[in-house]
């Protein structure tokens, strides 16, 4: 018994001190600066203005991301950094803030698992997975938002090559026809404004013209954006008359985009035949179920 004692009194002793050694690495890393430059800055500064939950935690979130600085996760903050751009530079947050985010998410869903496993008195496994849906949820709704991001600028591209062609037809050249875009725009095409209206940023800042569209297509990697900057860059390149092949792109993403509503009527059709069938079988056991009963009660009388 004083030997197994002992062993767990060197295990407990282990366990507090790489815990001490943990905190006080973590410990030296400073608060993460706030970005304040560019799109994430402004995004950041967006955010904050809001209010909400984001501004109520963000210093925790910078505080927690420092800690996270000094970890070897270099090719995971590369994969999430592009993540947060396709998502529109999302809250402004960096890779490490994310992180951060995930984790106060999980223990904060942790701890409403034990919460409620304590007051229903069940299992304790159900605060696992609360903690697990946590650390996942920041990831799924950046997820979301960039999915919700890419639709938007696919439904409002034909619109804006159409209305660039037609500018070039006048006689505009091509980022003076972006202006026009970006001067006649509604408010339900702010996404793809915003992305036209950061090109021209860079085209002012002494970018190329094929730069400046190859970083659109690297924030929006949609296949309509690509053929679009592929387009362009291709033109420019053999000479080509921009103008008429704008309209052919154009003409050519409303097709693409009937086709694909064609293809989404006809897989609907299929995957209701499922819940069809299921409504089939219980309206079949709703009018046969009393007949079924009544003959069996008769048979036993």
């Amino acid at each position: 018994m004083t030997g197994s004692r002992l062993i767990g009194l060197i295990a407990l002793c282990c366990i507090g001190g790489g815990l001490f050694v943990l905190a006080f690495i973590l410990g030296r890393n400073p608060i993460a600066e706030r970005p304040e430059l560019g799109s994430r800055g402004l995004q950041r500064k967006l955010a904050l203005e809001k209010g909400g939950l984001f501004a109520t935690f963000e210093p925790l979130i910078r505080l927690i991301s420092g800690w996270l600085s000094g970890l070897p996760i270099a090719k995971r903050r590369a994969d999430i950094d592009k993540d947060i751009t396709h998502a529109g530079d999302w809250l402004g947050l960096m890779p490490n803030d994310l992180i951060a985010m995930a984790i106060l998410s999980s223990i904060g869903m942790f701890s409403a698992g034990l919460l409620l496993s304590y007051l229903g008195d069940t299992t304790a496994v159900f605060a696992v997975f609360a903690g697990a849906l946590g650390f996942a949820m920041p990831f799924m709704q950046m997820s979301s938002v960039g999915g919700e991001r890419f639709k938007h600028i696919n439904r409002s591209l034909p619109t804006a090559i159409d209305l660039g062609a037609l500018c070039m037809g006048a006689g505009l050249d091509f980022p003076g026809a972006i202006r026009q875009i970006v001067l006649k725009s509604s408010s339900k095409d702010i996404i793809l404004i915003n992305e036209f209206r950061r090109i021209l940023q860079e085209l002012e800042l002494g970018h190329t013209r094929r730069k400046a569209l190859e970083s659109f297509a690297e924030r929006c990697p949609t296949e309509s954006v690509k053929d679009f900057v592929g387009t362009v860059v291709q033109a420019e390149a053999k000479g080509n008359p921009l103008a008429e092949i704008l309209t052919i792109q154009a003409r050519m993403l409303r097709m693409r985009r009937s086709v694909a509503a064609e293809e989404a009527a006809a897989r609907a059709g299929v995957m209701m035949m499922g819940p069809l069938m299921l409504i089939f079988v219980c309206i079949l056991l709703l009018l046969m179920g009393p007949l079924v009963v009544r003959g069996i009660v008769e048979n036993k009388v």
